[in-house]
């Protein structure tokens, strides 16, 4: 990384136009390696928690007979995205089913669209550091230590609101982030002085409406949230002060008022209903702990001293203009994340008449607070501290990917760090789940204990998405659907009900039968303990699989 930086630097003499050539096709070297830096530090794991929902759908869409039971629960991901179907055109073009004879076809094709995420969103996180801080005069440095930091902590967990910065397995945020990224980009290129080239504000004006674009077919809550942060970015690049101030504010005043007319319009919920909605509690801030709550209110304060201090971070020796990218920037987001805020406040309460707004999870906006903060600080550390010292850049990686490392081994222990197509799984409840998919019929449906994803060393590892079999709805990633779609609350409760204490020692054999047969379930996974004496042709340290009856 000091090579990076020494070689922006010498460059200077070419002339800028050259420069910035130059150091484009040297950034795209080592935002690749970055890349694969970002992959050893956070891991991959294409089938836990989100990654497993969307896989299931796409598996779906690839083999139509797949999940013929509980089918509403596999499709839900799919309603508003079009990054399953992408997915599967994309597996079908390539001859990656699984029909083409290989089960490793489409995990390869999820690995490598996964590398190709993350690179795009350190590439656009560049771009970004590119306008908020260029130049010479420690403007490389800043530049390169933003994309660093930003790949060391690509995993950031985003406060208590159960989203992370980038996850590590595709998703269809693993799109819409990049393109958010992008769209702050082109607006801050659309927004250029008058003094700036035509041309290069018409590019910004064409890569921002591309860019949302593109997050909106991925997913459109997400897009929607860049959408309004790139509105509040143009206000603050705006050289009239009566703009920056009044036109924020009235897009502030704005959100607050679209939540009160959403709120107001829906339709009363059921009793069933609250419920599931009551069991999602990263909807609601007042029932985080504190240290959740500071993780919204550190990046708010961190980045208030960036945008409303004196002089802009790497302008210390002049005056740095009000709208200048860097300041606008960090101002966007000081904004955009008080405004989330102070909806979800209002709004996103335990006991509010309804939860339209909750479910609309306001503090999720704060994914782009805590990527701009990520690269301010970064900026600073390569500038203020790294410089040109090869020895400080590779402390300062080791350091700061070790953290995030340690952090990924702790959500992950009974799994592989790198759960590779061509890696055999060491997870028990993986090499069940896959024992199932080998061994059991296509049409079977199966019953879990209703948390199974959250019991020890299972690391949130999908049962549908792996073993390719119907199952009744879990508590956790079945629940946040039923949460988001209430038409399917009846058939989560229904399923929870059947569940519950599945493996619980005083449970009967008789019990299970009498609770799941009326479902049609078929097979049981148990964990180890429980007592049954169930036919069960697999069974390993964590689980067996059973013959229900």
């Amino acid at each position: 990384m000091a090579t990076f930086v020494a070689s922006v630097e010498s460059q200077a003499v070419s002339g800028r136009a050259g420069c910035w050539a130059k150091e484009r096709g040297f950034a795209v070297l080592v935002v690749s390696a970055l890349t694969l830096f970002a992959l050893a530090a956070d891991g991959y794991h294409p089938y836990a928690e989100d990654g497993g929902l969307y896989m299931a759908g796409v598996k779906r869409l690839l083999d139509p007979a797949m999940y013929p039971r509980g089918t509403a629960f596999v499709l839900e991901p799919m309603r508003r995205s079009l990054f399953a179907p992408a997915i599967a055109g994309m597996a079908r073009a390539l001859d990656m089913t699984p029909e083409a004879g290989t089960h490793r076809g489409l995990p390869l094709l999820l690995l490598a669209l996964h590398l190709a995420s993350v690179w795009l969103t350190l590439f656009a996180g560049w771009l970004l550091a590119a306008r908020c801080w260029p130049g010479r005069n420690g403007g490389s440095a800043a530049r390169a230590g933003a994309v660093v930091l930003l790949a060391c902590w690509l995993a950031l967990p985003v406060a208590g609101t159960a989203l992370l910065l980038m996850d590590p397995y595709l998703t269809a945020r693993s799109f819409s982030t990049p393109a958010m990224v992008l769209a702050l980009v082109g607006a801050l290129d659309m927004t250029e002085g008058a003094g700036t080239d035509a041309k290069q504000r018409r590019r910004g004006v064409y890569l921002w409406a591309g860019s949302i674009a593109l997050a909106a077919t991925m997913h459109p809550l997400m897009a929607a949230y860049a959408f309004g942060a790139t509105l509040m970015l143009s206000c603050m690049r705006s050289p009239r002060r009566s703009v920056q101030g009044w036109g924020t504010a009235a897009l502030g005043v704005s959100a607050v008022a679209l939540a009160q007319t959403l709120q107001m319009t829906t339709k009363p919920e059921s009793a069933d209903y609250l419920r599931v909605a009551m069991t999602r509690t990263y909807w609601f801030p007042a029932a985080w702990s504190w240290y959740e709550l500071a993780g919204l209110a550190a990046p708010l304060a961190i980045l208030t001293i960036f945008a409303w201090g004196r002089r802009s971070m790497t302008a210390r020796h002049e005056s740095a203009p009000r709208n200048s990218a860097d300041r606008a920037l960090t101002r966007m987001a000081v904004t955009v994340g008080a405004t989330a805020w102070m909806v979800a406040a209002l709004f996103a309460r335990a006991g509010a008449a309804t939860h339209l707004v909750a479910r609309m999870q306001p503090l999720r906006a704060f994914q782009i607070v805590y990527l701009v903060m990520l690269l301010v600080l970064g900026a600073m550390l390569g500038e203020r501290m790294l410089g040109r010292s090869a020895w400080r850049w590779a402390a300062a990686m080791v350091l700061l990917g070790g953290a995030m490392l340690g952090a990924e081994r702790t959500a992950f222990p009974g799994s592989n760090h790198l759960e590779m197509p061509w890696v055999e799984a060491r997870n028990p409840w993986v090499q069940a789940f896959l024992w199932v998919r080998a061994n059991t019929p296509k049409d079977a449906l199966f019953a879990l204990d209703a948390d199974y994803i959250n019991a020890p060393g299972e690391d949130a590892q999908c049962f549908r998405a792996i073993a390719e079999r119907s199952a009744l709805p879990d508590y956790s990633k079945d629940g946040g659907e039923a949460s988001i779609a209430p038409e399917m609350t009846p058939a989560w409760m229904s399923g929870q009900a059947a569940q519950r204490g599945l493996s619980a020692l005083a449970t009967t054999d008789r019990e299970r039968v009498a609770a799941l047969g009326r479902l049609g379930v078929t097979w049981v996974v148990l964990q180890a303990g429980a007592a049954t004496s169930f036919d069960c042709p697999y069974a390993n340290a964590a689980v067996r699989v059973c013959r229900l009856g």
